[in-house]
């Protein structure tokens, strides 16, 4: 026969008890001594002074501007085009096809 879906009632034989195991007391541990500076790896520090440092070279970023604004930066469409295309496929925009 099928049990009905709704909340059913325990009966006393459906609960069963398993027996407990004493345990043991847990020996002592010594304490753990911690540094006073924890020592941080190669890589932690080099992000750590990149972080102090902008992600971007200002100096040529202040080159390029003043080259914008006396009309001496160099325009060319066919390099523009193939470092979007580059940027887009993750290209190399150096690489000879």
């Amino acid at each position: 026969m099928v049990d009905p879906i709704g909340p059913k009632g325990s009966t006393p034989n459906d609960l069963r008890v398993a027996p407990v195991t004493p345990v043991a007391v847990a020996p002592k541990v010594a304490p753990v001594v911690v540094a006073d500076e924890p020592q941080l790896s190669p890589a932690t520090q080099l992000a750590s002074q990149l972080a102090t440092q902008p992600p971007v070279d200002t100096e040529r970023v202040s080159r390029i501007k003043q080259a914008i604004a006396n009309g001496t930066f160099p325009i060319l469409p066919a390099t523009i085009a193939d470092r979007m295309l580059a940027l887009r496929y993750d290209w190399m925009s150096d690489d000879k096809a």
